[in-house]
């Protein structure tokens, strides 16, 4: 990596986005972390996942949220813009004036599900994988979350059904993207907050799980509903079979899938079935929490301390 003195900064894109992006550490294996949501944003507890003494890392705020411009809660017509594609592009870029030529990727939640279709797009740029809470974000996934869950919340589902109000045959993630993206503000406002009252009840079963506070800024929680109903909604753009189909394009990159037995939002198949295509991935299995949770978090570090060993060898 290169070591340019500049540690934070925009990433000016021809289609007029900014991409917020920061930089931290200084040691000799290139790393690459990506939030969750879509829409979460980057904090300083991601930085908790690497050693600045083995790692130089590079994190941004994907398009559409946070410090990038514009956002997903007053932009709508940049939303066109906003694919899982255009962020490969974007991560692409943004490696390229890092000066990078390959990186570890680090991805939780939606993260993982960005991280496995950069590696898929781009495996010579990708020296090792490390996911947490895998998610592939296929439709299977999405009616998982968004209908199947109705057998374990019956009550807040029914409350989720309501505002989204479906047309005959309409899926309830395609009614909310309907309401949220629609010219009527209260509308808009009305499907961000019963979605976050949505991903406030299914998170996992995990006793100590916490209602996120983030839904209660209203901003905040527009942008991030906007952009998880426009991703969800179209199954990450990556078709019906997504992250599976291409699974063949993994082979030869060594991985860390960690993940919760007691999570909700993304099944343990999920990652099980990932590994069974992709040998070279391990897959580590919480018992005890659900989508996050510190043992998940202190797998998610050894295996960062892992695979970047592996590099510097």
């Amino acid at each position: 990596m290169s070591g340019a003195a500049q540690h934070e900064g925009l990433l000016e894109r021809p289609d007029g986005a900014r991409i917020w992006w920061e930089r931290w550490g200084g040691g000799p294996v290139p790393a690459l972390f990506l939030h969750g949501g879509p829409g979460s944003g980057l904090s300083e507890h991601h930085r908790a996942y690497f050693d600045p003494e083995v790692n130089t890392v590079v994190g941004l705020d994907q398009r559409g949220c946070a410090r990038s411009t514009p956002s997903a809660a007053d932009d709508l017509e940049a939303l066109g813009r906003n694919t899982t594609q255009t962020l490969l592009a974007d991560i692409e870029a943004l490696r390229d004036q890092q000066g990078v030529d390959s990186w570890l990727v680090v991805g939780l939640s939606w993260g993982a599900t960005l991280a496995l279709a950069y590696a898929e797009a781009h495996p010579d740029r990708v020296s090792g994988l490390v996911l947490g809470a895998v998610t592939t974000t296929s439709r299977s996934e999405v009616e998982w979350i968004t209908q199947d869950l109705r057998h374990v919340f019956p009550r807040e589902w029914e409350q989720l059904r309501e505002a989204a109000d479906p047309a005959e045959g309409e899926r309830v993630v395609d009614a909310l993207y309907r309401r949220i993206t629609g010219p009527d503000p209260s509308a808009r406002e009305a499907a961000a907050i019963a979605w976050g009252a949505w991903e406030n009840t299914h998170g996992s079963l995990d006793p100590g799980f916490a209602p996120d506070p983030r839904w209660q800024d209203p901003h905040k929680r527009r942008e991030v509903a906007t952009l998880v109903l426009h991703y969800w909604s179209h199954s990450a753009f990556l078709g019906d079979a997504g992250i599976l189909d291409r699974a063949d394009r993994l082979a030869g990159i060594p991985g860390v899938l960690v993940h919760g037995r007691r999570d909700l939002s993304s099944s343990l198949s999920v990652p099980y079935d990932l590994q069974r295509s992709w040998p070279e991935a391990e897959l580590i299995v919480v018992d005890d929490e659900g989508h996050y949770g510190p043992a998940i978090f202190a797998a998610v570090r050894r295996g960062v301390s892992r695979l970047s060993a592996l590099r510097v060898r």
